[in-house]
């Protein structure tokens, strides 16, 4: 495969900024693929662009420089401090390609906001010369989105684009921007992005595959392989309560109720399903400045033994959420633009092992999704459909 492009919304965030200079590193030999999963022989069949061959560019609305994004990274030990320095040219050249983003519009999008969005990637695809796009959501965590009608129906959110009143997410105005250009979308957080069914019916007319949502990186990673040992063993869950600590820009952003409450329900989703039952699981996420970009999980399990013997199971996860999420979004643009290039169309569920909360799937057990991710990907790689633009 030739150069692929990689747009990343939040272009200057910390996990995009971790993202960009993984992949400088790693190209350069600086670095290891540790965390990178579709370096795994696994995919070896599935013929995936190389991290050399990425391409990066982005939209951000902060005017922040990439490099200087990077210094509390170094500071605070998710990136080795020497990486910034090494890579400050490259970094300065991504920054080049990094255009000013949209914010929230209660008053509703015009075309003309879409419109220069679109604009933005086709003149990056040109510019670049890549023979695809992959749009990759980073930007903070949106309050759930009120069921517009515009949101329901593609020919609506049109006429309401042109009537300069579309009341959609941040998020999904990306994602009308990117199929409209002709680029593959990955909603790696709880935001809306394609998943109404206006933007879903968008990608399946103009034959654009899409993923997501929100990248599981953390707590219910663990979930996703204990939740399942409790089901396989015949052990009742009777709760499950979690508490999350996090500082940075995300848990500020979270210290929001509405942004709260979108990042939670994403989390919840998926562990009744998962245990076969309902349970009784309050969950919390509080917002803690010192700890910046560490994230820390503390979960107490109550369950229920033989002869109703009661029991517990408690763990703590910490880690760096930026350096947990990066080498996922790098396995993320990769596999999607092997989606696009296969000839897939619509929500791409086999990528749901990357998330909380997949869309179109059902399959939420780690283990169910890895061999979902892998039995596709063993598949021997095919060209671009006929007829297929290069973008």
């Amino acid at each position: 495969m030739t150069r692929i492009g990689v747009w990343l919304v939040g272009a200057r965030g910390s996990v995009a900024t971790t993202a960009v200079l993984g992949a400088l590193a790693v190209r350069a030999g600086a670095a290891e693929r540790t965390g990178c999963v579709t370096e795994r022989p696994e995919f070896a069949a599935a013929d995936l662009p190389g991290l050399g061959d990425l391409v990066f560019g982005g939209h951000d609305v902060a005017g922040t420089h990439l490099a200087k994004s990077a210094e509390p990274l170094a500071r605070s030990g998710v990136v080795p401090p020497h990486l910034p320095v090494a890579f400050a040219e490259e970094l300065d050249a991504v920054d080049r390609g990094i255009r000013g983003g949209v914010e929230p519009r209660p008053e509703g999008f015009a075309r003309c906001h879409v419109d220069r969005l679109e604009r933005d990637l086709r003149e990056f695809a040109e510019r670049e010369a890549v023979e695809r796009v992959v749009v990759v959501d980073l930007s903070s965590t949106e309050p759930p989105p009120a069921q517009t009608a515009e949101l329901a129906e593609p020919d609506l959110l049109e006429a309401a684009l042109d009537a300069g009143t579309a009341r959609v997410p941040a998020s999904s105005a990306y994602a009308y921007a990117a199929l409209r250009a002709g680029c593959s979308f990955v909603e790696f957080t709880p935001n809306a992005g394609p998943r109404p069914p206006a933007l879903a019916a968008l990608a399946q007319e103009l034959g654009l595959p899409w993923a997501g949502s929100d990248g599981k990186t953390g707590e219910t990673l663990v979930k996703s392989v204990l939740a399942p040992m409790f089901a396989a063993r015949a052990l009742r869950v009777r709760s499950w309560s979690s508490t999350n600590l996090l500082g940075g820009g995300d848990g500020a952003t979270l210290a929001d109720p509405d942004s709260n409450s979108n990042k939670t329900a994403s989390k919840a989703r998926g562990l009744e399903h998962l245990l076969g039952h309902p349970v009784d699981g309050p969950l919390h996420i509080d917002y803690v400045p010192d700890l910046g970009d560490t994230k820390t999980a503390w979960d107490h399990v109550s369950f229920e033994g033989f002869l109703g013997a009661r029991m517990s199971l408690q763990f703590t996860w910490s880690g760096y959420d930026s350096a947990l999420a990066a080498p996922l979004v790098l396995d993320l643009a990769r596999l999607a633009a092997h989606a696009h290039r296969a000839g897939r169309v619509g929500v791409v569920p086999e990528l749901g092992f990357f998330f909380k909360d997949p869309a179109g799937s059902d399959a939420h057990g780690l283990m169910e999704q890895w061999r979902a991710l892998t039995d596709w990907c063993s598949e021997p790689a095919h060209g671009p459909a006929e007829g297929d633009e290069r973008r």
